[in-house]
């Protein structure tokens, strides 16, 4: 991902360029030797399945799985022929139909690889691979150990037996006439040549292939074998001899035996799949979005946002201890620092204050969600539901986006950071300038779905953040790193071409950047300095692309928002009433929280404070609800007790002047008289 903009890009494409969905995915239907699986598939392909699955779920947007693309499509092409046994998936959990998906299945990081067993009928989650390594060779004898550990009565009827045979089951087909070839290959006991032999004749006819350990040495020297593997072959007739191959090698006996006079691929129907709309034939339109690479785009950073909270977390059901902390002070920092609309902010500070109200060692996701979406109806807050990138969208779809939004969100907050020191004060998180970057690490560790990727950036952490000792240090740490990932992946399978890994800013948009010195490039830190807080400052940020709450449609929005978003920038939260409702809003959410938690968990592990937060959560609603006008209990009996004595007051001025008229009138009456 590069960390700057658009490059020669505006000369090399059009203002509107049309991309056909079918360039779109790492994995074509119909083109890659595999199974494209969706969320209207994958349970009812994997339900009762006369063959095993192996399914790799991955995130388009993850530069591991990526790379890893070509290894997971040539492995299924090595096992085409292994298909009506076991068979090779993929889903994208980067695509949002399948965000609830990945969730069912308890996908955490990318690329997750869950082998399902044949016939299984209950929803499962499947049994994670765990191989040494993700080498072609590995995972395809891990499949082979799935398919033994299968049993008898569950094993795929297409596969054969994989167990080895005896010498005397050898010896009985001898001299044997037959309908079909007999092949048996001897080898050692750890290894798997045999098996995968046995699993490439599953689809031809007119061959059996067993295999055979090599323990029985006297019988080995009288079959003339004298190495292992090696492949000895019964005719129909009854005749017997050993193969001579030129290399010991699984696709030279393979080839061999499907090259044997009588042999052929067996007629099969068609695997039944379920039938699912073929997005590669779609006629999807996108939009390619004009940028100026020089500016920072807000629709970029809140897209990255709405797919870290209802996307990337939603992998976790339940946040607690270290996960726990890690979010609450990323909400916190973000909160406080991120320069964004009002309604975003708004949001951020909901959630914030939500999460340090909650007496709770433990939170539910969905709870999270549920405020995210905002189903309590708060005024005022909102978040767009789609990703949007502008700076960040890619020549293709699963290139750059989230990842590119990450480092513009990150290298945004430790910018803020610096140019508002001030900001974090009474958070518990101040005075440290390590705490936006510290928060990233702690982040990237628990959360992001690119498990490699967030190994290469803990050993950079591990090697030199702890030398960051001020906050304008924090920013040229970040930049520095960005730069150190730049030049690793220069080159790489997830580079974008139209966007190629360079180091940044690049001399166009910051000359005094870049130096020389003794005809060896040099970086101007100080001038890098001031770019990176001129290029994250709010005043950089362009508002084009956004989405607005009014926006039913959802449709792209131009020019014509910027100066209506520019004034919702940190606007005044509304009125009291708004307020109030928000208030009683958000502790009925705590309410629910708290109430779910205890109904499935028990009580909190520390049910003093448990108590108290509970006592002191009904009581604050009851004063937040209480004729939804915000009086307390206390407040309404003062309220009626003033209003008794107020009357009685009233009663006895009313009672003193009549008495006081009667004797007025009496003495005037008299007199007259």
């Amino acid at each position: 991902m590069a960390a700057g903009g658009g490059g020669p890009l505006a000369l090399l494409v059009p203002l509107v360029l049309l991309l056909a969905a079918a360039a779109a995915r790492l994995y074509r239907a119909g083109e890659d030797p595999l199974t494209v699986l969706a969320a209207g598939s994958v349970r009812r392909a994997l339900l009762n399945s006369s063959a095993a699955w192996v399914v790799q779920f991955y995130s388009s947007s993850c530069g591991h799985c990526i790379a890893f693309a070509p290894t997971w499509r040539a492995l299924a092409g090595d096992v085409k022929d292994w298909e009506s046994a076991i068979r090779v998936g993929v889903l994208d959990c980067g695509e949002e139909e399948n965000y609830e998906t990945c969730k069912e299945y308890g996908i955490h990081y990318y690329p997750t690889f869950r082998y399902f067993k044949a016939f299984t009928k209950q929803f499962t989650t499947g049994e994670n691979y765990k191989g040494a390594d993700r080498e072609l060779q590995t995972v395809r004898q891990m499949m082979i150990d799935f398919l033994q550990n299968h049993s008898q009565e569950l094993r795929p009827p297409a596969c054969p037996p994989l167990d080895p045979v005896s010498s005397s089951d050898i010896t009985s087909l001898f001299d044997k006439n037959s309908h079909h070839y007999t092949a048996i290959v001897f080898e050692s006991n750890n290894s798997y040549v045999g098996r995968e032999v046995i699993l490439d004749l599953i689809q031809y006819e007119n061959i059996i292939v067993k295999r055979a350990l090599n323990f029985d040495k006297p019988f080995l020297e009288k079959l003339g074998i004298t190495s292992v593997p090696s492949c000895y072959l019964i005719h129909p007739n009854g005749s017997h001899a050993l193969i001579n191959i030129l290399k010991p090698l699984r696709s030279f006996f393979s080839s061999y035996l499907k090259s044997l006079p009588g042999v052929r691929k067996k007629l099969l129907l068609p695997l039944q799949l379920p039938v699912q709309e073929n997005k590669e034939e779609s006629t999807e339109i996108k939009v390619w979005k004009e940028f100026d690479k020089s500016k920072l785009y807000m629709a970029d950073l809140e897209s990255g946002l709405h797919y870290l909270l209802r996307v990337e977390l939603a992998t976790h059901k339940t946040l607690e201890g270290a996960e726990l902390k890690t979010f609450k002070d990323f909400v916190t920092v973000s909160a406080k620092l991120f320069p964004g609309r009002q309604p975003v902010v708004k949001l951020l500070e909901t959630l914030q204050e939500w999460l340090v109200s909650l007496p709770l060692d433990k939170i539910p996701y969905d709870a999270i969600l549920d405020l995210v979406n905002n189903k309590m109806r708060i005024s005022g807050i909102f978040l767009t539901k789609k990703v949007q990138w502008v700076g960040c969208q890619g020549s293709r779809p699963e290139l750059r986006g989230y990842t590119c939004s990450l480092w513009k969100l990150f290298h945004t907050l430790t910018v803020q950071a610096a140019l508002r020191p001030k900001a974090l004060i009474n958070t518990g998180l101040e005075d440290n300038p390590q705490i936006v970057l510290q928060i990233m690490r702690r982040y990237i560790h628990h959360f992001f779905g690119c498990k490699a990727c967030a190994q290469h950036f803990e050993e950079m952490a591990k090697e030199s953040m702890d030398s960051v000792k001020t906050l304008d240090k924090a920013v040229l740490w970040l930049w520095e790193k960005h730069n150190v990932v730049n030049n690793r992946l220069a080159g790489d399978l997830t580079e974008d071409p139209k966007f190629p890994k360079v180091q940044w800013p690049t001399p166009d948009i910051c000359p005094a950047c870049h130096e020389e010195i003794k005809g060896l490039h040099s970086w101007n830190e100080a001038q890098v300095l001031q770019f990176m807080k001129c290029h994250y400052n709010t005043e950089n940020i362009l508002y084009k692309y956004t989405e607005s709450q009014t926006d039913s449609s959802e449709t792209e929005q131009g020019d014509t928002r910027e100066l209506k978003d520019k004034s919702l920038l940190k606007k005044p939260s509304g009125n009291r009433e708004n307020k109030i409702q928000d208030k009683e809003s958000i502790l009925d959410s705590e309410s629910k929280v708290l109430d779910k938690l205890i109904a499935n968990h028990g009580p909190v592990k520390d049910s003093s404070k448990s108590a108290v937060g509970s006592a002191n959560l009904k009581e604050t609603k009851q004063a937040v609800s209480f004729l939804g006008i915000g009086f307390s209990n206390i407040d309404m009996s003062l309220c009626v007790i003033l209003y008794v004595a107020s009357s009685l007051f009233l009663m006895i001025m009313y009672f003193f002047f009549r008495m006081r008229s009667k004797r007025w009138r009496v003495k005037y009456y008299r007199s007259s008289v």
